[in-house]
C-alpha cells in the first residue's frame, strides 16, 4: 500500500506566524497533530539535539513521527545521529552535508562512505538538494547522481531555482534537469522560490508564475514517486522557514502568514495525490 505522508518542519514553528510567537515545544505539537500533519521535522542545524530530545516527549503524546535532518560538518559526524534517529523512530535522515569537496572527485567518496554507514545503522538516507552544502549546485549533483547510482534525494526544488537563476519560461534542457532531480527523490520538500528569493509568498499575485511552476514540479514528483513504489511512504514536507527566510517589512514584520500557506500547499499536494489514485 502506498500512503502520503505530510509534515512541517520544528524550525518552521518557531515561529509559525507573523505575530512572532514562539509556543512552547507542547503547544507547537498539539497544533501540529490537530492540523492533521503526520509528522514534523527536527533541523539539528537549526536546534541542538537537546532540544530534538526535549521535543521527543510531546512528539510522541500527540503521535507526530520525527523526521531527522542532519548536517553532519565531518564525514564521521553522520553516524551518530543516524543512530539517534533509529532510536527516534524517523523514516529516514535527510542529510545536508556540511563536507563538501571542491571537485567531484572529491565528493563521490564522501557520499559513498555516508551511505555505506547508513546501511550499516539501518536507518535509510536521503541527500537534500540545498544550498551550501554538498549538493550545492545542480550541475555537480547531477554528476553525482552518475556517479553513484545508489544516491536517493530529497527535492527541495527551491535551492536550484535560485541556485541557477531560473528565469520562467524554463528551457526544455532546464526541464529536464530538475526531471532527472525528482526521478532520484525519495520524499519532497513544500516551498515556492523565484529566482531571486528563496521563499516567496504563494498568495501574492505577482508570484503567480513561480506558484505554477512549483505545483507541477510537485505533481511530477509525486507521479513518478508512484510509478517507482507500489508500496511504502512518500514523504512530503511543507516546510516554510521563519524570517530571514520569509521576507519581512520595515518593521521586520512578515508579510504573510506561514502556517496558513503551508496548509494550503498540503491541500494542494493532498489533492493531487487523490487525483493520481490516491492511497492504492
Amino acid at each position: 500500500m502506498r500512503r502520503l505522508r505530510t509534515f512541517t518542519s520544528l524550525w518552521a514553528m518557531r515561529p509559525h506566524d507573523e505575530t512572532g510567537v514562539v509556543l512552547p515545544l507542547g503547544e507547537i505539537c498539539a497544533m501540529v497533530a490537530a492540523a492533521g500533519y503526520d509528522g514534523m521535522a527536527i533541523d539539528l542545524g537549526a536546534a541542538d539535539v537537546e532540544v530534538a530530545h526535549a521535543v521527543r516527549p510531546h512528539m510522541e503524546e500527540h503521535g507526530l513521527t520525527p523526521l531527522i535532518v542532519a548536517f553532519p560538518r565531518a564525514v564521521a559526524d553522520l553516524e551518530d545521529t543516524l543512530r539517534m534517529a533509529k532510536d527516534f523512530g524517523s523514516p529516514f535522515v535527510d542529510v545536508i552535508g556540511q563536507v563538501a569537496p571542491v571537485s567531484i572527485g572529491g565528493m563521490i567518496p564522501v557520499v559513498r562512505r555516508w551511505i555505506e554507514m547508513a546501511d550499516a545503522v539501518g536507518m535509510p538516507i536521503q541527500f537534500e538538494t540545498h544550498r551550501n552544502c554538498i549538493t550545492n549546485d545542480l550541475f555537480a549533483t547531477l554528476q553525482l547522481l552518475d556517479a553513484v547510482p545508489e544516491m536517493r534525494l530529497c527535492a527541495d526544488l527551491s535551492h536550484y531555482v535560485v541556485d541557477r537563476e531560473f528565469k520562467p519560461p524554463l528551457s526544455p534542457s532546464e526541464e529536464a534537469m530538475i526531471a532527472r532531480i525528482l526521478n532520484r527523490s525519495d520524499s519532497f520538500q513544500g516551498r515556492v522560490a523565484s529566482r531571486q528569493q528563496i521563499q516567496i509568498q504563494i498568495g501574492f499575485p505577482q508570484h503567480a508564475k513561480w506558484v505554477e511552476i512549483f505545483r507541477g514540479w510537485w505533481r511530477r514528483g509525486l507521479a513518478d514517486w508512484r510509478d517507482r513504489n507500489p508500496e511504502g511512504d512518500c514523504v512530503f514536507l511543507c516546510e516554510l522557514g521563519p524570517p530571514e527566510y520569509a521576507m519581512t517589512d520595515a518593521g521586520g514584520r512578515e508579510m504573510s502568514n506561514r502556517w496558513e500557506e503551508a496548509l494550503t500547499i498540503r491541500r494542494w499536494i493532498e489533492e493531487d495525490w487523490r487525483a493520481l489514485g490516491g492511497d492504492s
